[in-house]
């Protein structure tokens, strides 16, 4: 059974990234080909992960050839458990797409390319999995990579080139080093399969085992964005679509922690780097949070979120027991789900009021209960507030750390403490002035700063509205430096009119309810877009999912138990690549 399913979450997203592009001038047809392609992945998912849990790991050796020289596709609880929720939010995620792609006219993301790309990407990530070989889960990152290019830089605006150009410099080193690590690990020990390879690296000097582990580590790290190898993340994230970076936040980074997982247990069990470990999962936690602590766009505030609490799946791993493995697995799958709900959350923001500047936005639980309830709930998860999952999976992490005990596991459960408090404080910060803050106090503010940015700039730039700066004039060549003066005022004075014409507009809007007028004087609201009934039912199932994960947290908890328990076992893995099925 296994054999015949193995495959499927790989070749299906392929086969159906050729049959979008081959209909791309059928709009309509498309979206149904990409939704039914990867409602077909989520069902086998399901399957794998209830067989697997079920029956143990197994594997396929893809092509005529002898195990392990084979493609090896290895499912365990692990592995199925990840294809099942990364399918599950890449559906989620692309019905938002479909929903934003109808309403806009496929303005910035035109789907004969959009949907093509999703699916390959999708088909990276699912294989990146499933890989039973170095070689194998390098060629899942680099499809899975490639694909992302194109989907960051869709629309081609300079903020998404720049950040484009950044992400892909960074991805390129991140992939040479890891394929350099991979000839060094073949020519150390003749193979790069990693059932064979659990066996053959203990037999290597410790010396190269730490030269091999260490720059694998690194590889993954940077992917995974483990601090201090994560500041390529804030600056090229939020540029995107807002599903793109949806799907981004949610899978990307994981892909490189299931790595990082994968290797440290089957490969490194003599856990020589777990000290490392520790303290680089404390300063990606306390760097990230205090990140997100000082920014006033929701997206960078995410983004910052994303870096701090992959510290805590790193905590679980460095603590190298089998409880520390299931609380980092359960928030691996608890965080997936919730930073892309956040993430469609904040596209809905932005399309409701404009902007997601925290500094111009009011009001909207007023305008929006809807999207006041479908931010409050995924962000109080994030924060850890009980009894949601991401409590759960906190206070798991915490007590496996106690258990283990040590000063130096102490001082990284303080630090998961205060991150947890000061994710609260982030999420409440976007909540008090994007929700509950009267829209007038917001258009006031806007004013305040537009009056003390006509004041006059100074060190060659001036304030915007929204807090943060513009650039200076660009200085006029010499000959026309005698209108300098004149028309940099024209400029300013032309930036003021159009922002305080803005405002007006606010001003004068009603702040009823989805569109409605409300009658009441004073109200303000920035003009906006209505959200489209199908983005708005996606992101309510997929904050119906965040909170089906606590309704199942206890099932969930003790698979995520058995998987770690496999893990630290490394029989089952072994035994079933070597007792695996060829398929011809």
């Amino acid at each position: 059974m296994i054999g015949d399913l193995a495959p499927l979450p790989v070749l299906l997203p392929l086969l159906g990234a050729a049959a979008a592009l081959l209909v791309g001038r059928h709009p309509r047809v498309q979206r149904t080909v990409s939704i039914a392609v990867l409602a077909g992945v989520v069902g086998v998912s399901v399957a794998l992960l209830l067989i697997a849990d079920a029956e143990g790991a197994a594997a396929v050796a893809v092509g005529d050839w002898p195990v392990p020289v084979a493609i090896m596709l290895v499912v365990d609880r692990l592995s199925a458990l990840m294809l099942v929720v990364a399918s599950t939010v890449g559906l989620g995620v692309l019905v938002f797409a479909v929903g934003q792609g109808t309403a806009d006219g496929d303005e910035e993301t035109p789907l004969s390319i959009f949907h093509p790309t999703f699916l390959v990407l999708m088909a990276g990530v699912s294989y990146a999995f499933l890989a039973g070989d170095l070689f194998n889960l390098y060629v899942g990152f680099e499809v899975l990579l490639t694909s992302s290019y194109v989907l960051l830089t869709l629309g081609g605006s300079a903020p998404r080139i720049r950040a484009g150009i950044t992400y892909v410099v960074v991805s390129l080193l991140s992939s040479l080093l890891f394929l350099a690590s991979i000839a060094l690990v073949y020519a150390a020990t003749g193979t790069v399969n990693l059932a064979q390879l659990a066996g053959r690296i203990g037999e290597l000097p410790a010396g190269t085992q730490l030269m091999l582990q260490s720059m694998l580590l690194i590889a993954f790290g940077i992917k995974a964005a483990v601090f201090p190898l994560s500041a390529w993340l804030p600056d090229s994230y939020p540029t995107a679509p807002a599903p793109v970076t949806a799907v981004f936040a949610g899978l990307l980074t994981k892909v490189g922690v299931y790595a990082i997982i994968r290797t440290q247990t089957l490969l490194f069990p003599d856990g020589a780097l777990d000290d490392v470990l520790m303290w680089a999962a404390l300063a990606t936690m306390l760097v990230g949070i205090l990140g997100a602590v000082a920014q006033t766009d929701i997206r960078r505030i995410l983004s910052f979120t994303l870096v701090s609490h992959i510290g805590y799946m790193v905590f679980g791993i460095a603590l190298a027991t089998t409880a520390g493995l299931a609380g980092a697995i359960f928030y691996v799958v608890h965080h997936i789900a919730i930073q892309t709900t956040l993430f469609l959350v904040a596209g809905l923001i932005e399309r409701r009021g404009g902007t997601t500047s925290t500094a111009r936005l009011g009001g909207l639980a007023t305008a929006s209960p809807l999207l006041a309830v479908l931010f409050f709930v995924p962000a109080m998860n994030l924060a850890g507030i009980p009894p949601f999952s991401g409590f759960i999976g906190k206070v798991g992490l915490l007590d496996a750390g106690v258990a283990v005990g040590g000063w130096q596991v102490y001082v990284l459960v303080g630090g998961a403490v205060v991150t947890s408090l000061l994710t609260l404080v982030a999420m409440s910060r976007v909540w008090t002035r994007a929700f509950w803050r009267p829209p007038t106090q917001a258009a006031s503010a806007d004013t305040a700063a537009a009056a003390a940015r006509d004041a006059g700039p100074e060190h060659g730039q001036e304030d915007d509205p929204a807090g943060g700066e513009e650039p200076a004039e660009e200085p006029l060549p010499a000959g026309l430096a005698g209108g300098a003066t004149s028309t940099t005022t024209a400029r300013q004075t032309g930036r003021r009119g159009a922002w305080l014409r803005h405002v007006a507009v606010a001003t004068a809007a009603p702040a009823g309810g989805e569109g409605q007028p409300s009658g009441r004087a004073g109200d303000s609201r920035t003009p906006t877009r209505p959200l489209p009934a199908v983005m708005m039912a996606a992101t309510t199932a997929m904050v119906l999912l965040t909170v089906g994960l606590t309704v199942i947290a206890g099932p969930l908890y003790g698979m995520t138990e058995r998987a770690a328990g496999d893990l630290r076992e490394r029989t089952p893995y072994i035994e079933a690549v070597y007792g695996a099925e060829v398929d011809e």
